[in-house]
């Protein structure tokens, strides 16, 4: 009796058009959520419009990772994924915060909850443009400036039970992370992280806790994860410029000029490849 040989997969093979749909669907379901975040916002559910929020930036994380998964990632998926974006972590976030805290704040609050849905268009329009093989986001990601809003209410609506009467601080902090969107920080993503390579064990029994965290209490978990990826990228930029700062001393000391030392490092880059 003759075996049937197995079919072996080509890796350069395109897969069928109906894989496509799965990436598209999931960036589908990201916006529905960023839609229901804005109606629910405007209908005063402040708690809703917040984890909506939450559940969009989950889906905008899987269309992305099962389009590379499945090699379906095409210039239509990034242009609907850019649209998703804009409507649940730039328009919605700017709607929830506006209507939570930034109404009696008058047209100042208006124009604060205007500029953070702009900067976030602005945020993607130059992460659409960027050229090159860089894993890590220059500027805030748009989805975390949003989850940061979003945990901020659910923290302090279902934590401390606290509701913002003209406070400043909301202002404020909407007003810092619309500017971070679009400056030259540098902050990390899931991107950066090869699962296919092998990692410590503690690794894993890192991501164990982290779930473990997240089922006993979300509202406290994700405004704490929120807080600590802002934060540490705040953390992270402030220790490079430090070091510029002492590298840049150390040249002029030298009397090098930073031109030159570009040039010094850029001759020792072609000497190492």
């Amino acid at each position: 009796m003759v075996k049937a040989k197995k079919k072996i997969r080509d890796p350069d093979k395109k897969p069928r058009k109906g894989v496509y749909i799965l990436p598209n669907a999931l960036t589908l379901c990201g916006m529905f959520f960023g839609f229901y975040a804005i109606i629910t916002a405007i209908n005063g559910k402040f708690i809703h419009s917040a984890w909506a929020i939450i559940l969009a930036n989950i889906f905008d994380g899987l269309d992305g990772w099962v389009a590379r998964l499945t090699r379906t990632t095409t210039r239509f998926g990034v242009e609907l994924d850019s649209l998703s974006d804009l409507v649940a972590f730039g328009v919605a976030p700017a709607i929830l915060i506006y209507k939570w805290a930034l109404f009696d704040f008058g047209r100042v609050g208006f124009a604060i909850a205007f500029l953070f849905a702009a900067c976030g268009a602005l945020r993607l329009a130059r992460f659409n443009i960027q050229v090159g093989g860089t894993k890590s986001f220059k500027g805030l990601p748009i989805p975390g400036a949003a989850t940061m809003l979003a945990a901020t209410v659910i923290f302090c609506q279902e934590i401390l039970n606290f509701t913002p009467q003209k406070n400043l601080i909301f202002p404020v902090l909407t007003f810092i992370l619309s500017f971070m969107m679009v400056s030259n920080l540098k902050f990390h993503g899931l991107k950066e992280v090869d699962f296919k390579e092998k990692k410590p064990f503690w690794i894993l029994l890192f991501f164990i806790l982290l779930i473990f965290f997240i089922v006993i209490h979300p509202p406290f978990a994700v405004f704490i994860l929120a807080s600590l990826y802002v934060i540490s990228g705040i953390i992270e930029n402030i220790i490079i410029l430090i070091k510029k700062g002492r590298q840049n001393a150390l040249h002029f000391s030298e009397g090098i000029s930073p031109k030159e030392s570009k040039f010094e490092v850029q001759n020792e880059k072609d000497k190492n490849i």
